[in-house]
């Protein structure tokens, strides 16, 4: 007998691994870094400039190798400390822009002004523009000579190549023609002149620095404010809680919150975390969280959200999630991840800005190569492939797309809403249909009892009980409102525990209750009997109807009512201004879901559906040619929310609902849906916007700068706008306003 064993494949692991990546100047930097990482076999990698983290997914690397790898690459990486501050990149580059400014501006103002050229200017001008060149600009040659000890390229090796040249090239001027002598004049000119040689360029190497400085501090001012809004999310939990231990209260660290704790919140305090309130009545401010701005009324059994603010009342309150669980934490995920990761139009980008550099290189070459044959000198001929290497700096390009997504999620998540990443983005754009859940998200979901319908030989208290007996573990809306009405009914009378509890999806739930089968179910799902005509009754006035059956045989009907949320109208009104087609989509019966639709102005409705049926009118819909958003909030959502082309979960809703969707809405309004749509369509039109600046400014400046009609300052200045040009078009998205009240 063998006695080898048979032993099935191990799929491989994908482990995700986050890096903070240091020392990266331009996008090229990060599409280097990125090439290297995913030449590690088993690695799948993506390097944001703007953000400057690596997001790797690797079966086999460690993040220690990951690292090593980073560093060989000429660079610096780090495993993220949430603890730790962030750096200051703002500072130090103010710094050095204001010393380069200072020894700057009289450097340009007497290369420009004739006039203004007293006797020893080239000298004096040699003195202001050393520090500026060696000092003020280190960081463009420190990388310069990094990467080329690795055999790389970047963007500071053409800032680097450029101010050195014009910089060595008006030194031996000074020296070696009449530029030194005591009286020199030249005259400015924005196009290259063409002379004996006898020129200085000092102008040029201060600006282009200064220009330079100037756009990298824009750059990290931009990063450092599009990040406010996770910064924001980070420190918004509160530091302490008040537990309640045997009566007596202990102040204790949020982290020693265990799931079950009871804790007191007075009035003005934060929410340690996410619980449900058991005593106490209050309204609490969750503006941080959800950005609804009006304070929301909480009592007993009502769910809170971790760091929002007690108003006014005393509550006790029983943690329910804690730590990486939270709400909070979630949403921090969500916008961090949201972030770091790049949208699709970016691969594209990155791989030009990849391969830009060397190209720019070999074109600089050719002006120089070009200009000498045809009789030029060397200084017109070097000075215009210096202009060629300033002007074709990347900086715009790699800029254009992350940094409006940075600022594009940040403001989506001060509205609240958490946007799952940027190809989520993208998907928002091009979206035809919307699709809607009835319950919980055009109406409210708070259902209130109608009526009992009993059965012959069975009274009204004993369906309620039953009923409410059976539903009690349920989280579902009906069940909400069948276990509100039971408790009333039965007054101090506790309902009994259910055992054998199972959820249906589609049909309802099944318990035993004293020793008896109990279910609430559909009506579609039972024999009615005698029931019938009062089933038909209630679903004629768009109520919503459960069956109760004890032990296979049904003894009564309740009927339940709902009411539309007060924005469902309106924003089903402004989806069909933005060209979308609502539909109606739900679990109730034609007839309620059609008093629905009247109401909000919806033509389309597929009713009496079961959730996997949801999958199929989204998948019909998908194969008619339309890009379809699903707009649901319950468990039995979740299946055509992923199968949506976009799906949109309400932060009222349940968990399993959020983890499908891509877009998660933190108050139950649908206007915020709405505005979900609006800002991702603004987000693409910015990035758009972004990167035709970008393609148009190199297309169109290269030519320039290489036939010699800009000088090399002029070209460091026009490179240096049309980065700002981009960061700045991207703060514009700060400037989003929701539709409402919104903050």
């Amino acid at each position: 007998m063998s006695t080898d064993t048979d032993t099935a494949p191990v799929a491989d692991v994908r482990t995700s691994v986050e890096l903070d990546i240091l020392g990266m100047t331009c996008a090229s930097c990060a599409a280097r870094i990125e090439k290297k990482l995913n030449r590690l076999d088993g690695v799948s990698a993506s390097v944001n400039y703007a953000t400057e983290r690596a997001h790797i997914l690797s079966t086999g690397p460690d993040a220690a190798h990951l690292i090593r790898v980073v560093r060989d690459t000429g660079y610096d990486a780090a495993v993220p400390d949430p603890v730790a501050e962030e750096p200051d990149r703002v500072t130090p580059l103010r710094r050095d822009l204001v010393l380069a400014a200072v020894l700057t501006v009289p450097v340009i103002a007497l290369a420009m002004v004739p006039a203004w050229q007293f006797p020893g200017w080239t000298w004096l001008s040699l003195v202001l523009a050393t520090p500026v060149y060696a000092w003020c600009g280190r960081r463009f040659h420190r990388s310069a000579l990094v990467n080329a000890r690795h055999g790389a390229t970047t963007m500071d090796t053409l800032v680097s190549l450029g101010t050195t040249a014009g910089y060595l090239y008006s030194v031996w001027a000074l020296f070696f023609t009449h530029a030194g002598d005591w009286h020199y004049q030249h005259p400015f000119s924005l196009a290259l002149g063409r002379g004996d040689g006898a020129a200085v360029y000092f102008e040029a190497v201060t600006g282009i620095t200064t220009f330079l400085l100037a756009g990298r501090w824009f750059e990290a001012r931009a990063r450092t404010q599009a990040s406010d809004a996770l910064r924001a999310v980070l420190t918004l939990g509160a530091a302490e809680a008040t537990v309640l231990r045997d009566g007596v209260e202990h102040r204790v660290g949020v982290d020693a919150l265990a799931v079950g704790d009871v804790f007191v919140v007075r009035p003005g305090e934060k929410i340690a975390t996410d619980g449900v309130v058991v005593d106490g009545a209050s309204a609490v401010d969750e503006s941080m969280v959800t950005g609804e701005s009006l304070p929301v009324d909480k009592a007993p059994e009502d769910a809170v959200i971790g760091a929002t603010l007690n108003a006014n009342g005393r509550l006790l309150v029983r943690a329910t999630r804690v730590g990486a669980d939270t709400e909070l934490a979630r949403m921090a995920r969500l916008v961090e991840d949201a972030q770091t990761r790049k949208a699709p139009v970016q691969a594209v980008v990155d791989r030009i800005s990849g391969v830009f550099v060397p190209v720019v290189l070999a074109i600089a070459a050719i002006t120089l190569v070009g200009w000498l044959l045809a009789g030029e000198t060397l200084l017109f001929a070097a000075t215009a492939a210096v202009a060629v290497l300033i002007i074709a700096c990347p900086c715009a390009l790699g800029l254009a797309t992350p940094t409006a997504l940075l600022v594009g999620t940040g403001r989506g998540a001060k509205l609240g809403i958490l946007i799952g990443g940027p190809d989520v983005l993208e998907r928002a754009r091009r979206i035809d249909a919307v699709v809607l859940d009835k319950t919980g998200t055009l109406t409210r979901g708070d259902l209130s009892l109608a009526a009992v319908h009993a059965a012959p030989g069975v009274t009204e208290r004993e369906v309620l009980r039953l009923a409410g007996a059976a539903e009690s573990p349920s989280e579902h809306p009906i069940a909400r409102a069948v276990v509100a009405a039971a408790r009333a009914a039965q007054h101090t009378t506790p309902l009994a525990a259910p055992t054998l509890f199972a959820n249906v999806p589609g049909e309802g739930v099944r318990a035993s209750v004293d020793g008896e089968i109990v279910t609430v179910v559909r009506p579609d799902v039972v024999d009615l009997g005698p029931l019938a005509d009062a089933v038909a009754a209630a679903e004629v006035f768009g109520q919503t109807v459960v069956v109760v059956t004890r032990d296979g045989t049904p003894i009564g009907a309740l009927a339940l009512a709902d009411t539309l949320k007060p924005t469902s109208a309106e924003a089903v009104a402004r989806f069909r201004e933005l060209g979308l087609t609502p539909v109606l989509l739900t679990g109730d019966n034609e007839r309620a879901a059609r008093a629905v639709a009247d109401e909000v102005g919806i033509e389309r409705v597929v009713a009496g559906v079961r959730p996997e049926g949801k999958v199929r009118v989204v998948s019909d819909l998908q194969a008619s040619g339309l890009k379809v958003a699903m707009v649901g909030d319950g468990v039995n959502d979740a299946a055509a929310l992923a199968a949506a082309d976009l799906g949109v979960a309400l932060g009222t809703g349940t968990d399993a609902a959020k983890e499908a969707a891509g877009i998660t809405l933190m108050r139950g309004d649908l206007l915020l849906a709405v505005d979900a749509i609006r800002l991702s369509r603004a987000t693409l039109r910015t990035i758009t916007t972004n990167l035709f600046w970008a393609f148009a400014y190199n297309v169109a400046a290269l030519p320039l700068a290489a036939f010699g009609w800009l000088t090399p300052m002029i070209a460091g200045a026009a490179m240096a706008f049309s980065s700002v040009f981009v960061v700045g078009n991207s703060l514009l998205l700060r400037r989003f306003r929701g539709l409402g009240s919104r903050p």
